[in-house]
C-alpha cells in the first residue's frame, strides 16, 4: 500500500459522514443505542412487525417475508452466519501450510531483492534460496512493523489468521547470512543496518475487490449505512454469501485493531471522490478460490491508537452495519471480554511465536487497555445484535 499522509488530529472531532461521531467507548458511552445494523431477519414471521428504537431516534417497520421452505437459511440463531455457509469458505492459508512457510522463510537467504509488487518505494520483493518470494516490508517507521506483526498474531488470537498470508520478522544484517547474497542491493536501499523489517509470504495471481451492499452501494450514494433486508440476504447466491461471511470478519477485525487503511480510507476519501465504493478496497484482495486476503496491517494496533480520535468516526458506523457474525469470531471476542485478557493472549502468542519480539517490544499499558475496550465495544454490540 502507497504510503499516508499523517492526519492532523483536530481539536474536536466532528460528526462522522453518516452521523455518528466520536466512539461511544472513547465517551465512556455504551455499546447499545439505536443505530441500525447489518441483520437479516429470517426468523421474523412473515407478518408485518413494528418496533420502536429505543432512545427515539426512529421508528421502522420489518414486513420481508421468509425464503421458500426448500431454501436454507444462511443465518441461525438470528445473528450468526450457518455452518453450512461457513463450510464454503475457502480455507486460506492453513495453520500447518503457513507454519511450515515461516520455519523455511526464516532458514533461507535472500537470493535477490527487486522493486515493485510490495507497495512502497522502500519495500522490495524477494526471492528466498527455497524458491519462495516473500514481500520485505521497511517501515517508515518502527511502529508500523509493530503493528504489522501484532495483527498478524492477534488474528490468530480471533481464529482468522488464515485470512492474512503468513509473515514474520527479519533483521537486516548486512553481514549477517541471510543477507549476505543481497548486500549490495542493501547499500541502494537505504535501509538502516539493524532494522527489522517484515517479511510476508507472496500470493499469486490475486485480483481486486469492491465492497458489497451495503457498503459500496449506499456508501457511493453518500447516505448512511443501512442493513441488508432480509429479502436481499435470502435470495443473495452462495457466492456473495461466502464473501460476506469474510466481510463481517474483516471489519469486525478492522474495528479492534483501529486499521483506517483499507475500507476506511475508501470512506474517507468519499468527501473528494464520490465514487470511490466502487473501486478497488485498500490492501483487500481476493485469491483465486474466491476467499479474501487481508493485506498490508502496519495501521494496526500501534498506528491506528494513535489516531483514533480522526478515524474511529469512520470505524464504528462500519461496525455498526455488521450484525451477522461467525460463530467462533463471536465466541472468541466474549472470552476475551469475560477474562479481560486480550493483551495477554496477544502477548503470549506473539512472545511464543515470534523469535524477533523483543526487537519491536509490545504494546504499551495504554494500547493494551484500548485493545481490552475495544474487545469490550464489540462484545456489546454483538449482545445488542442478539436482543434485536
Amino acid at each position: 500500500a502507497a504510503a499516508q499522509p499523517e492526519p492532523r488530529l483536530p481539536a474536536e472531532q466532528p460528526p462522522g459522514r453518516w452521523g455518528w461521531g466520536r466512539s461511544p467507548a472513547a465517551r465512556g458511552e455504551s455499546a447499545g443505542g439505536g443505530q441500525k445494523t447489518f441483520r437479516t431477519l429470517l426468523a421474523v414471521p412473515p407478518a408485518a412487525t413494528d418496533r420502536e428504537e429505543r432512545g427515539g431516534e426512529e421508528r421502522f417497520a420489518v414486513t420481508d417475508s421468509l425464503p421458500p421452505a426448500n431454501t436454507p437459511s444462511p443465518v441461525e440463531r438470528g445473528i450468526f452466519w450457518s455452518r453450512e455457509l461457513e463450510e464454503q469458505v475457502p480455507p486460506g492459508f492453513a495453520a500447518e501450510e503457513a507454519a511450515a512457510w515461516l520455519s523455511a522463510a526464516r532458514a533461507a537467504r535472500v537470493a535477490s531483492l527487486e522493486r515493485g509488487g510490495c507497495g512502497r518505494s522502500s519495500n522490495r520483493l524477494a526471492r528466498l534460496s527455497d524458491g519462495s518470494r516473500a514481500c520485505v516490508r521497511y517501515g517508515i517507521n518502527p511502529e508500523q512493523i509493530q503493528g504489522e506483526a501484532l495483527s498478524y498474531h492477534l488474528a490468530g488470537v480471533l481464529g482468522m489468521q488464515e485470512r492474512l498470508p503468513p509473515m514474520a520478522l527479519a533483521l537486516v544484517e548486512t553481514r549477517g547470512r541471510q543477507w549476505e547474497p543481497v548486500r549490495e542491493e542493501l547499500r541502494g536501499s537505504h535501509w538502516a543496518e539493524g532494522a527489522v523489517v517484515s517479511l510476508t509470504r507472496w500470493v499469486d495471481n490475486l485480483t481486486a475487490v469492491v465492497a458489497p451492499a451495503p457498503w459500496g452501494t449506499e456508501a457511493s450514494a453518500g447516505r448512511r449505512l443501512q442493513p441488508l433486508s432480509a429479502g436481499e440476504l435470502g435470495g443473495l447466491p452462495p457466492s456473495q454469501l461466502v464473501e460476506l461471511v469474510q466481510w463481517s470478519d474483516l471489519i469486525l477485525f478492522d474495528y479492534l485493531t483501529a486499521n483506517f487503511d483499507r475500507l476506511v480510507s475508501n470512506l474517507f476519501s468519499l468527501q473528494w471522490d464520490p465514487r470511490v465504493m466502487r473501486r478497488a478496497t485498500s490492501n483487500l484482495l481476493r485469491a483465486p478460490d474466491g476467499g479474501l486476503v487481508f493485506m498490508d496491517n502496519e495501521a494496526g494496533l500501534v498506528h491506528g491508537y494513535r489516531l483514533l480520535a480522526m478515524w474511529d468516526p469512520y470505524n464504528e458506523p462500519l461496525l455498526r452495519s455488521v450484525c451477522v457474525f461467525r460463530e467462533g469470531t463471536a465466541r472468541r471476542v466474549a472470552e476475551l471480554h469475560r477474562r479481560r485478557s486480550a493483551a495477554a493472549e496477544l502477548r503470549r502468542r506473539y512472545r511464543a511465536r515470534e523469535p524477533l519480539w523483543a526487537r519491536l517490544g509490545f504494546l504499551s499499558e495504554r494500547q493494551a487497555e484500548l485493545l481490552q475496550a475495544r474487545v469490550d465495544f464489540v462484545h456489546r454490540h454483538i449482545a445488542h445484535c442478539r436482543a434485536q
